[in-house]
C-alpha cells in the first residue's frame, strides 16, 4: 500500500476519533479522555510489537517517539478542549494548519515543494484567519470564535508531532507508537494523580475506548506512511481529518457556519488538498 493511501487513511481515522473525542469531552474531563485513550493505545501498540516481533530501535528513535508523545498529547488536549467549547467545523480545520510546520521543516532539510504546494500553504493560512472570526451579536464588529485559541495551540502540537514521528519511524513504526503511548500514559497518569479527575465507568468508557482504537490506528498508519514517503506530503494528507469532523458535525450536530467562516473552512481544506497534490 502506497504512502499516500496510508496517510489518507490516517486522516480519516483521526477525523472519526476526533469527532467522538469532541463529544466525549463535553461530558467528561479532557484529561480523562486522554488518559483512557492513551492506555488503550499502549495496549494495542504493545500487542502489535509482540505479534510482529520488531527489534528495539536505538535511543535516538525512542527519544523522538517520546517527544512526539509530548507534542501530540499537548496538541490533543488543546484540540479536544476546543472541540468541547467551540464549533467542531471551525476548530478542526484550524488545527489542520499545523501541516505547514512539517512543510517548513522539510524545506530546511532540503525538500523542495512545488508551486502548487506553496499556494496550498497560503490558502491554509488565509483560510485559518477567516474561519477563526465570527460576528459579535450580529453586528459589524468581529471577535475571535470560541475554541480558536485552542485550535491554534493544537495546530502547533500536531505539526511538531508529525516532525518527531517522521524521525522516530525511520527505524520502526511499531516501536514509535509504543514509545509514544508509553510516554503519554506516564505523563497523563502523573497529572491525573495530582488533579484526580473523575473517570467514567461502564458504558461511559466505550466512547473513550473507541477514541483510543481509532487514534492509535491513525498514528500507526501515519508512521508507516512517513517511512515510505515525503514528510511534507504525508503530513498534509494526514491533516485531512477536518473534512471528516466537519461532515460528521454537520450530519449529527447540525452545525452551521457564517458565510465568512464557511469560506475560511473551504479555503483551509482546499489548501491542504493542494499541498497534498504536489509531487
Amino acid at each position: 500500500m502506497s504512502a499516500l493511501v496510508l496517510a489518507a487513511l490516517s486522516g480519516l481515522a483521526w477525523g472519526a476519533s476526533d469527532f467522538v473525542a469532541g463529544l466525549a469531552a463535553r461530558r467528561v474531563r479532557v484529561l480523562a479522555v486522554l488518559l483512557v485513550s492513551q492506555v488503550v493505545g499502549l495496549a494495542l501498540a504493545t500487542a502489535v510489537v509482540a505479534v510482529r516481533g520488531e527489534p528495539l530501535p536505538g535511543l535516538r528513535e525512542l527519544a523522538f517517539a517520546a517527544l512526539s508523545s509530548l507534542a501530540g498529547v499537548g496538541g490533543l488536549a488543546a484540540f479536544y478542549r476546543g472541540l468541547a467549547v467551540g464549533a467542531m467545523s471551525v476548530v478542526a480545520p484550524l488545527s489542520a494548519g499545523g501541516a505547514v510546520i512539517p512543510i517548513l521543516v522539510g524545506l530546511l532539510a532540503g525538500e523542495r515543494p512545488q508551486a502548487l504546494q506553496l499556494v496550498g500553504v497560503a490558502l491554509v493560512t488565509g483560510g485559518a484567519m477567516l474561519a477563526s472570526i465570527e460576528r459579535a451579536h450580529g453586528v459589524r464588529s468581529v471577535q475571535l470564535a470560541r475554541g480558536v485559541p485552542y485550535a491554534l495551540a493544537a495546530a502547533v502540537g500536531f505539526g511538531m508531532f508529525f516532525v518527531f514521528v517522521d524521525q522516530a519511524a525511520a527505524a520502526s513504526a511499531e516501536w514509535t507508537l509504543v514509545g509514544n503511548r508509553f510516554t503519554g500514559v506516564i505523563v497523563l497518569a502523573f497529572v491525573a494523580a495530582i488533579v484526580r479527575p473523575p473517570l467514567p465507568s461502564g458504558k461511559g468508557l466505550l466512547p473513550l475506548v473507541v477514541v483510543g482504537v481509532l487514534d492509535t490506528s491513525a498514528n500507526l498508519l501515519f508512521a508507516f506512511a512517513s517511512r515510505l514517503g515525503l514528510l511534507s506530503l504525508g503530513a498534509a494528507l494526514g491533516s485531512l481529518y477536518p473534512v471528516v469532523v466537519v461532515v460528521l458535525a454537520r450530519v449529527f450536530l447540525g452545525e452551521r457556519l457564517a458565510r465568512v467562516q464557511a469560506l475560511g473552512v473551504g479555503a483551509a481544506l482546499a489548501g491542504v488538498a493542494l499541498v497534498s497534490a504536489g509531487k
